[in-house]
């Protein structure tokens, strides 16, 4: 397949990003179709595909993406647009099979929902998503359908409610429903099912459903959860909460908002299960993970190199968001100095330098964490010649900063001259944090990561965030003053 060019709709979502490297690394052409390209700015894989503005919904910009497309991956729903958005899932279905019959495409591979097509509770949400398929077969190109359910997988839409829910409550109640059926699958098997339909014309045509090896009710995901995570916690169910309801907390407390959330809820009032098992003779190569070992990936994933950054591709200089597993407060600023200077002014902060802006906030809270903990995570950075913190920046040497080194109370977790740094930090708290700094073409951007451990550590963040606000507004604006040299 590496000589054809492959088509990957949806490239903004959760799976098309996970995807689009996959089949990078197969060596396949990629186009990458998404309605606000700018968001995939971000994205490592980005300068490696072409990238497309079109819609789904509108024939002009899709004709011109399909042309010259051997296989197309439908990947993309309409469940943010709010009501109506069931019709409007079957008009774009049925747009993009003429669209692609008439660019000649060979073959689509469609992403759809697990969920029995009979049952009666069958909520909108998946009734759609099985309509769809039948909408894209309808056309005269070879469709691959798959199906599947909870997907296990940092930034699946339904690991981060089941994730951000867990970690926030010791004490879960929860509707009846939450004891129906599924069948979590690893996203890395999901991919690997993408892939392989590549491989196997002879299952053009067909249906397969995917799940994981395991059976357990909707409940056992979260409690599975956080015996993984090593929280305890306590799940019963109460009759008559409606799916508006809880729809709001997911909203409140998960990266997932209220028009996804709705219909997503509302999808857990049926089971969720593979009732055909055909997948596994149809792609023998894929090994299916287990959903502990999902789980497990997936907080071993907790780290900032490993996020998808879709803050990065926003048009926006301030972002405070729940994004696979963290919160995040991202700010940047444009610069009116040389890179090397304003990375020479970040690379200083802490030690004798201070901190810039509010030092006697970020000096009470190490004292407070030496007081109440060991004295030991304290290092501090050793002297630097005739460097004075004093000095403009731009008469000085820039600090040589290595991975490990000590910064007050961080420590240098990645370093790139003259382009970036992250600290993370060792103080004591329910949860894990970093500080990054990044200067690239005179645009300075500040993110603070932080992990959340349990409820402590959603009340820990919550609390200290009108005063985050203040201070990491100052720093970076702080940083920006003293590169100008103001």
């Amino acid at each position: 397949m590496s000589g054809d060019l492959i088509l990957v709709t949806g490239a903004n979502g959760y799976i098309a990003g996970r995807l689009i490297p996959r089949l990078l690394a197969r060596g396949c052409r990629v186009r990458a179709l998404a309605r606000r390209p700018e968001r995939l700015e971000g994205r490592l894989w980005r300068k490696d595909v072409e990238v497309m503005r079109a819609d789904v919904h509108q024939p002009d910009g899709l004709a011109a993406a399909l042309a010259g497309v051997h296989t197309a991956y439908y990947l993309v729903h309409s469940m943010a647009s709010g009501r109506g958005y069931t019709r409007v899932e079957l008009e774009a279905a049925r747009l993009f099979a003429a669209e692609a019959e008439r660019a000649g495409v060979r073959h689509i591979i469609y992403l759809g929902g697990l969920a029995d097509p009979n049952s009666k509770n069958l909520a909108p949400h998946m009734r759609s998503r099985i309509e769809t398929g039948e909408t894209l077969r309808a056309g005269r190109v070879p469709v691959t359908e798959f199906r599947a359910g909870v997907i296990v997988g940092p930034g699946s839409i339904s690991f981060e409610m089941i994730r951000f829910l867990t970690e926030c409550f010791p004490i879960m109640p929860g509707p009846n429903w939450l004891r129906n059926r599924a069948q979590p699958v690893a996203a890395v098997n999901v991919i690997d099912y993408l892939l392989a339909a590549l491989d196997h014309p002879e299952e053009r045509g067909r249906i397969h459903e995917m799940g994981g090896p395991e059976t357990m009710c909707y409940a056992d995901t979260m409690l599975g959860y956080a015996s993984v995570r090593g929280l305890k916690r306590f799940l019963f169910t109460l009759p008559g909460i409606p799916i508006w309801l809880m729809a709001r907390f997911v909203d409140w407390l998960t990266p997932v908002p209220y028009p996804i959330a709705t219909p997503l809820v509302g999808g857990l009032q049926s089971d969720s299960v593979v009732m055909n098992a055909d997948a596994h003779m149809s792609y023998p190569e894929v090994r299916l993970v287990s959903y502990r070992q999902a789980v497990s990936d997936s907080l071993q994933a907790l780290r900032p190199e490993r996020l998808e950054r879709v803050w990065e591709g926003m048009d926006l200089d301030c972002i405070r968001m729940k994004h696979e597993g963290f919160f995040i407060d991202y700010r940047r600023l444009q610069v009116d100095a040389p890179d090397e200077v304003v990375y020479r002014v970040f690379s200083s902060l802490g030690g004798r330098s201070g901190w810039l802006y509010a030092n006697w906030l970020w000096r009470l809270r190490g004292w407070l964490d030496r007081l109440l903990t060991s004295p030991a995570l304290h290092g501090r950075r050793p002297p630097l010649g005739a460097v004075d913190a004093a000095d403009s920046p731009a008469a000085s040497e820039p600090r040589l900063l290595h991975a490990g080194d000590r910064v007050d109370y961080y420590r240098v977790d990645e370093v790139e001259p003259n382009h970036m740094l992250r600290l993370h930090s060792l103080l004591h708290a329910p949860g894990e944090g970093w500080m990054e700094w990044r200067i690239e073409g005179s645009v300075l951007s500040q993110t603070a990561f932080f992990a959340p451990h349990g409820l402590p550590g959603f009340a820990y963040w919550m609390m200290l965030s009108p005063l985050h606000r203040i201070v990491f507004r100052g720093l970076i604006g702080a940083i920006k003053r003293r590169s100008e040299g103001r």
